[in-house]
């Protein structure tokens, strides 16, 4: 086995700097010299949920250098900059893995920490370490123009936003809006601008209104104003809901134009709708999650050639309590991205 060094949860005491063993290259393996990684709200419940039972090092969405090859490697060079998400892998010969969609594996994708190794069996540990050790086909080419730190988060909310606004054919004449300004709504917006829809913002209150114009948005609306959301009844093609904690979506679904679809990419838990509700204008409930192969290199390539990039505060991965506090006060804009290089001095 090979040793780095990376941030390890230990029950109540929190994350603390840990020795953690990455397993030697296999035929197809690259090893990764991880220089930044995104924060990630599921980051943030699997620290709560964390019941010190098995090894856990967050970290899913991240940017490095390769820096070691296995025997077999043909997609990459010593020295290329690659991008990880949250999948490192999948059955590969289920139909959705033949269709591109190793999100959806029928055997369940390995997740990039807290999954299953396919091979060995062991406990995934994430991208909060300063080596990785991935699959060759789990890693993207970071184009020329993406800033490595800014690009971490797109392995993961910008990809989780990107795939329903690609399915839901989201471009020139569409009209779009956006529930939430938060990590997955900032990108949502910019990525919606991007290609070319009229592009609204929701959120609960007007504090956000010159960020969402900022960001690209024509329109803003606060959903607490009954008058603003009543006049808006039926006016987009596709809403792309982030929010993360349990509401109603009906409110939602009012917006929705005939033959339109509310995609819920946030909140991932049970929910009930009125079928007449969907009924009245032939509405559509959608959800997405995480994204394949093809999307994800297509998005990363869509990002580098219109310059969409998430907004950013990077800190030092030392102070990654610090951010995890601040997020859960929803306290940044829009994404935290650790700087794993002073993992050097740890080490």
């Amino acid at each position: 086995m090979r040793t780095t060094t990376g941030w390890q949860a230990t029950g109540a005491e929190g994350l603390k700097p840990a020795r953690l063993e990455r397993r030697e290259l296999r035929r197809d393996d690259i090893a990764v010299r991880v220089d930044y990684c995104g924060l990630c709200h599921s980051d943030l419940q699997a620290l709560h949920n964390h019941d010190g039972h098995s090894p856990l090092v967050p970290g899913h969405e991240f940017t490095g250098v390769v820096s070691e090859l296995g025997p077999e490697v043909t997609g990459f060079s010593v020295g290329d900059t690659v991008a990880v998400g949250n999948i490192v892998d999948s059955c590969r010969h289920c139909p959705m893995c033949r269709a591109g969609q190793e999100n959806f594996c029928h055997e369940f994708p390995t997740l990039t920490y807290g999954g299953r190794d396919r091979v060995d069996g062991s406990t995934t540990l994430g991208g909060f370490s300063r080596e990785y050790v991935v699959r060759e086909d789990f890693a993207y080419r970071l184009p020329e123009g993406l800033d490595p730190a800014a690009a971490a988060p797109l392995m993961c909310a910008g990809i989780t936003v990107w795939e329903p606004l690609r399915a839901l054919d989201v471009g020139p004449g569409k009209r779009v809006a956006v529930v939430g300004l938060g990590g997955l709504g900032h990108l949502a917006v910019k990525l919606a601008v991007a290609l070319g829809a009229t592009t609204t913002v929701i959120s609960r209150t007007q504090d956000k209104a010159d960020d969402a114009r900022r960001l690209g948005a024509q329109e803003f609306i606060v959903s607490a104003d009954s008058a603003q959301m009543t006049a808006a009844r039926e006016s987009f093609d596709v809403v792309i809901d982030t929010v993360s904690a349990p509401h109603d979506l009906v409110p939602y679904l009012r917006l929705v134009g005939l033959d339109g679809t509310l995609s819920v990419v946030g909140y991932l838990g049970e929910i009930t709708v009125e079928v007449t509700d969907l009924l009245i204008g032939r509405k559509k409930l959608s959800s997405a999650g995480s994204g394949g192969r093809p999307a994800t290199a297509e998005l990363l390539q869509f990002c580098a050639d219109n310059a969409v990039l998430p907004d950013i505060e990077v800190l030092p991965s030392a102070e990654v309590a610090t951010a995890l506090t601040r997020m859960e006060r929803n306290d940044v804009r829009y994404r935290f991205v650790l700087d794993m290089s002073d993992l050097d001095e740890a080490g």
